[in-house]
């Protein structure tokens, strides 16, 4: 591999209500300091949108997903197209800082660093609810607090902010499309990148992927994605995404992250909420605390329902 590597950011859209942000995120991959060799906009099952988009964007290469509608299809479309050693992946409403693409690319000088991730700050639209965890940032598609804060090696990558050597990625048949993971329909059942990450560790052991915070993006939260109802709905579809990839990969591994979250970071942000209610009288302590015990349940609920159903199947 050369010293800096060609880069090829692949970009998935399939609605038009996010034409704006799209606009936004296209520009600020081509404004970085390092310049990337392509983008590969990928338009999923959506005609009038692809006309649009290749109309918008002339130095952009957009593609149609020919394959069935879903995330898992989408990036693996822009894979096949990308043409360049490291395929980097930013949500179509997300925007990335300047520095970003260098900040994700000078890991790779290490031989056995196979994927890097950074930062994604939520930007909240409507204003950050006041009850809402930084614990469940998950929720909503951005870094949670308990991912390192320095670089340092992880389990899996998330999707709005990762790049990977594209060799490594088709050596393993890229993202699984056949198991109920990955969006669909605007649905946001997750993990297909987490899975993917997990085989690819498994397929090279000694592979690294790194976290780097120093690699930022600025994700947008709408404000009907700032409520109850949607935190508690997206927890739910975490817990059978989870379940799914423990099937896939092995327990062990499909939850190893996860125990150590639930042991270390989930407590002490219950601690954290409680003395903010009890010594600041900060009544919405009480009330991240209550959200941090009721994702836990609502998530771990539908985790165990899965697998029990997964054996009754057998």
């Amino acid at each position: 591999m050369t010293e800096t590597p060609t880069v090829s950011v692949i970009i998935r859209a399939y609605t038009e209500e996010r034409w704006d942000d799209l606009v936004q995120s296209v520009a600020s991959v081509q404004q970085q300091n390092v310049p990337v060799t392509e983008i590969v906009l990928v338009i999923d099952n959506n005609p009038t949108l692809l006309a649009r988009a290749t109309a918008q964007f002339p130095g952009v290469n957009v593609v149609a997903n020919r394959y069935e509608p879903g995330s898992s299809n989408a990036w693996n479309m822009g894979i096949e197209s990308a043409q360049s050693e490291i395929v980097a992946f930013i949500d179509d409403d997300a925007i990335a800082e300047p520095d970003w693409i260098e900040n994700l690319l000078e890991p790779y000088a290490l031989p056995d660093v196979e994927g890097v991730g950074g930062h994604i700050e939520p930007h909240w639209l409507g204003g950050r609810p006041r009850w809402f965890p930084e614990e469940f940032n998950w929720v909503v598609g951005c870094s949670y607090r308990g991912l390192p804060a320095t670089l340092a090696p992880v389990r899996n990558l998330i999707g709005c902010n990762m790049s990977f050597r594209r060799a490594s990625l088709i050596e393993i048949g890229m993202l699984l499309t056949d198991k109920g993971l990955g969006h669909k329909s605007g649905q946001p059942i997750g993990c297909d990148e987490t899975e993917m990450c997990i085989r690819l560790g498994q397929h090279k052991p000694t592979a690294r992927l790194l976290h780097n915070p120093q690699a930022k993006v600025l994700h947008s939260v709408p404000a009907k994605r700032a409520t109850w109802r949607y935190f508690s709905a997206r927890c739910y579809l975490e817990g059978k995404s989870k379940a799914v990839v423990s099937q896939l990969v092995g327990a062990d591994q499909g939850t190893s992250t996860e125990r150590s979250y639930v042991l270390k970071t989930l407590p002490t942000g219950v601690l954290r909420g409680l003395r903010d209610g009890i010594f600041k009288l900060d009544p919405y302590g009480f009330m991240r605390a209550g959200a941090i015990i009721g994702g836990l349940a609502i998530t771990t609920f539908a985790y165990l329902r899965m697998q029990l159903a997964s054996r009754w199947q057998r």
